[in-house]
């Protein structure tokens, strides 16, 4: 059994407060880390240009980033393996996500399709009114899935592109590309959000209490042949309570969720288990010591407190 826990590594400035409420909170989670091996991980968003767990999510899979790629060019891969579409194993796979952008105090803020509750009707009117501004703009554009098209770009246009998700929780002007190579895509998508800001489907939504779809986020690049999962039977049970109030660094929350997954996840913890925990720029992988018993016999049984709080 393999668990993985987004949002368990809190950051050095408050990870070594957190502690000692973490083993009151989940004693058997903290009972099993005392006896588990650390291996630990940089995952860095301005090296991967993905968050944290999207990055273990391409380790998973097997994917290597090529010279001149970010780690990230491989997400959409991963997302069409995971979601079972139809793709071409060989060829680079591009795809754009529908999003709402919207102004914010540090820029431009983006809300991820997962979050917008876009029907398969509503993302078929939208690309119908967008399909004719694709043409003679150096791209091609087809339905993927309900929040997704698939994008074919010049074959000379290899931008480097941050992740849906990574940019949900920073900034747009963070990753928004400002070379002159990018102006072709630049100005189609200008384009679609002026096409889209009245269109039908936005009023609608609006008119319901829905963010507007309003801008297209362009990710990946790598082709899915370039997966190498090493187990396919072995599936991951990806807990992402604990995520949501990491990011607003709501740690009360954060402990309430944690004491939850004590009763629900932690239980069936054993020597057999494997343990996955992200934070906002480290991945940390746990394996059962199998000499756990002697590291706790000479007293280095609070071990897991130093990688825990960043003081490796």
């Amino acid at each position: 059994m393999q668990i993985v826990l987004p949002g368990a590594l809190p950051d050095a400035a408050i990870a070594h407060e957190l502690a000692p409420h973490l083993e009151k909170n989940a004693p058997r989670l903290a009972t099993w880390l005392a006896r588990a091996h650390a291996d630990i991980i940089s995952a860095k968003p301005a090296e991967t240009f993905c968050t944290p767990y999207e990055y273990w999510l391409l380790r998973h899979h097997g994917f290597k980033a090529g010279n001149g790629e970010s780690p990230a060019c491989g997400l959409a891969a991963v997302y069409a393996r995971d979601t079972q579409a139809d793709f071409e194993p060989d060829h680079p796979l591009w795809l754009a996500q529908l999003v709402h952008v919207a102004p914010a105090r540090d820029g431009a803020a983006l809300i991820p399709a997962s979050e917008l509750e876009i029907s398969p009707e509503e993302s078929a009117a939208l690309y119908a009114a967008a399909e004719e501004y694709f043409e003679g703009s150096g791209f091609a554009a087809e339905p993927f899935d309900t929040t997704h098209w698939r994008l074919h770009p010049p074959a000379d246009y290899r931008p480097v592109c941050a992740s849906p998700a990574l940019v949900s929780i920073t900034s747009v002007n963070d990753w928004w590309p400002q070379d002159t190579a990018g102006r072709p895509w630049r100005r189609l998508v200008n384009e679609l959000q002026m096409l889209w800001f009245n269109h039908p489907v936005n009023q609608s939504r609006e008119a319901r209490g829905l963010r507007p779809v309003n801008s297209l986020w362009l990710y990946g690049g790598a082709a899915p042949s370039r997966l190498h999962p090493s187990n396919l039977a072995d599936t991951p049970r990806v807990l992402r309570q604990l995520q949501g109030p990491a990011l607003v660094q709501d740690w009360g929350s954060w402990l309430m969720a944690l004491q939850q997954l004590e009763s629900d996840a932690f239980a069936a913890l054993d020597a057999s288990s494997r343990v996955v925990m992200t934070g906002s720029d480290r991945i940390v992988e746990l394996t059962p010591d199998r000499q756990g018993w002697l590291s706790k016999l000479l007293g280095s049984k609070q071990d897991w407190r130093r990688w825990w709080s960043n003081r490796n």
